[in-house]
């Protein structure tokens, strides 16, 4: 479709839609966080109310919590961010991060 046509029908609908420069979107939920890297965000504002187009490069992390690395720096006795990398490392696997510690 031609891209004029495109924002013309969309003028004619009361929608606006604009390009946000961006070079990372987090999205974080309580059990895990998604990062786009690269992403492509659209804003369509469309009678009044606004929505978010994402597109990208897209990771999924659960996040590490302090009692995790309080874990991991008690039983493999290392240094926080020791524990913390290696969890990171690990996704979030106490056992395979104070595994990993140990070798």
């Amino acid at each position: 479709m031609d891209p004029r046509l495109v924002k013309q029908a969309m003028k004619k609908m009361g929608m606006k839609q604009e390009e946000i420069p961006a070079t990372e979107v987090i999205i974080r939920s309580p059990g895990a966080e998604i990062i786009i890297r690269n992403p492509s965000v659209q804003r369509v504002i469309m009678m009044g109310e606004q929505s978010f187009q994402i597109s990208g490069e897209i990771e999924e992390r659960t996040p590490i919590s302090r009692d995790d690395i309080q874990t991991v720096m008690h039983q493999a006795s290392c240094s926080e961010a020791q524990a913390r990398s290696a969890l990171e490392k690990a996704q979030g696997d106490l056992a395979q991060a104070i595994l990993d510690l140990q070798e």
